[in-house]
């Protein structure tokens, strides 16, 4: 437990809990129709979006697992952080701004499975279904891993039972989340991307002040184990190696399938607002993870006791008890339940969304009206968050690790298929389905085998052989999809066409 005045730190958390719920309940009186619940309505300027997509994606893993990656591994880390950084940029130059134009003018497709089912004229339903059932999968697999991080939070903090510190993140979540939908969670994520990026700044930075200066500060660390100064090394001064390596820089193929992600692009404004946006982005992402992995080393400098591989994911949490005055340590550990709610209900909306709209409407109840499928995915949101809830009662479970296998899911499964429509005029429905059964089924595959080259994050087979397997699909696809090819080029033309 802190040892900091847990009555300070709980007024702090109670702040921070009114100010997102009134946002949500700001939200809730802007949410008439479907449209307003999934996309806010495609009215997202450039800072929000920007923020919105950065903040939902980093989640608790910014502010615990990679700080705690990079308190053990050191500067291995600098791969990790460099893969997310580049992926962050291309993901915004190649993605945005066709998913904007491709989404609205392919039938203001408001989910993912919906674009890829107007795209290519989906009529059976199986790439719409099989789309919505990957997603469904891998968001209960990532919202359980944020739940773990705000269970450790509040057990760390406060001393509470793991059990009852998980029921209070997935309750807070799910209520703003439920009430106010996507605005909601795009305003709060604005206040929780900045609260986050304050956050990885002070720690760091208070941290080697206690030191004296940076030099002295390196040195420390070398004294602790020189192999953590080498990016090359491993902490036990084994060599990383291509396969490590790539396996840490490969993050950041993982963002052209992330739907929380992707669903910024397609609310934003105007394509024209993507440059910009863009701009922002990057800035944030760049301070945030270059500040989370100074934190992890700072906590080599600062905490005597050597922490435990189960407890080192806590160490953002100990240097703020260590180094801040009770008022200010609140709300630097708002920020990673900040961090933790900007991804976790970001995952809720998408998958309430999906199954709104891509199972619910397609499926069960094709004349819902708007009233009935926003109440719909409000119920879904609850539903999910429970069960995600249940996945999360593990108290050992590591961050990294579900968020790692989550991401790479995603990435797997919608990565290539994505990028390939945006670009690729003679791909077929055939083709975008094999991608993702390809990609989503090696991820699953390969993370049960081990050693030599199963040793590498599963991600990467991942891709490739979803690559391919669209590819290959598409051109051995026989029927005629002239059609298909010549509305992709009219739709791309949309592009390059001067703004009204």
């Amino acid at each position: 437990m802190s040892t900091q005045n847990p009555f300070l730190l709980a007024l702090t958390f109670a702040v921070y809990f009114a100010v997102v719920w009134m946002i949500g309940w700001y939200a809730y009186r802007r949410t008439r129709d479907l449209s307003d619940f999934i996309l806010g309505g495609r009215r997202l300027g450039s800072g929000v979006a920007a923020l919105s997509a950065s903040a939902s994606d980093m989640s608790g893993w910014l502010l615990l697992g990679l700080p705690g990656f990079a308190y053990a591994a050191g500067l291995e880390s600098v791969w990790l952080a460099g893969g997310l950084l580049l992926g962050t940029w291309a993901n915004w130059r190649l993605v945005a701004a066709r998913l904007r134009v491709f989404s609205m003018s392919y039938g203001n497709a408001l989910t993912l499975p919906e674009y890829f089912a107007n795209r290519f004229e989906d009529r059976a339903g199986w790439l719409r279904g099989i789309a919505a059932l990957f997603i469904l999968l891998f968001f209960l697999l990532y919202t359980s891993a944020g739940l773990v991080a705000g269970g450790k939070l509040f057990q760390s903090v406060f001393g509470l039972p793991y059990l009852w510190a998980v029921a209070i993140g997935v309750l807070s979540i799910m209520i703003y989340t439920a009430v106010g939908g996507f605005l909601a969670v795009s305003w709060t994520d604005v206040l929780q991307g900045m609260l986050m990026a304050v956050a990885l700044v002070a720690v760091p930075w208070v941290a080697v002040s206690q030191i004296g200066d940076t030099t002295l500060a390196l040195e420390v660390i070398e004294a602790a184990n020189p192999n953590l100064l080498d990016p090359f090394t491993r902490a036990d001064g084994s060599a990383l190696g291509l396969i490590g390596i790539l396996s840490l820089a490969a993050w950041g193929l993982g963002y052209f399938g992330q739907p929380h992600i992707l669903a910024r692009f397609q609310a934003i404004a105007s394509p024209r607002k993507v440059p910009l946006a863009r701009w922002i982005a990057v800035t944030w992402v760049a301070i945030t993870l270059a500040g989370a992995t100074l934190t992890g080393l700072a906590g080599i400098l600062i905490i005597e006791q050597p922490l435990a591989p189960e407890a080192r994911e806590t160490v953002f949490i100990l240097l703020v008890d260590l180094l801040f005055h009770p008022l200010i340590a609140g709300l630097l550990l708002a920020a990673i339940l900040a961090a933790i709610m900007s991804t976790a209900d970001s995952q809720l909306l998408v998958s309430s969304s999906t199954f709104t709209e891509d199972l619910y409407r397609t499926l069960l109840r094709r004349k819902a009206g708007a009233r009935e499928l926003v109440a719909v995915g409000r119920i879904t949101v609850v539903v999910i968050a429970v069960a995600a809830f249940w996945l999360a009662l593990d108290p050992d479970a590591m961050v990294l690790d579900l968020v790692a296998y989550a991401w790479a899911g995603f990435g797997a499964a919608f990565g290539p298929a994505l990028v390939l429509s945006l670009y690729w005029p003679r791909m077929t429905g055939l083709g975008a389905l094999a991608g993702i059964l390809v990609g989503g089924l090696t991820v699953l595959g390969w993370r049960q085998l081990e050693g030599g080259l199963f040793e590498l994050y599963e991600i990467v087979p991942g891709i490739l052989f979803a690559t391919l397997a669209i590819v290959l699909v598409s051109r051995a696809d026989k029927r005629n999809h002239e059609g298909l090819a010549a509305r992709f080029t009219k739709v791309e033309a949309e592009l390059k066409a001067p703004p009204a």
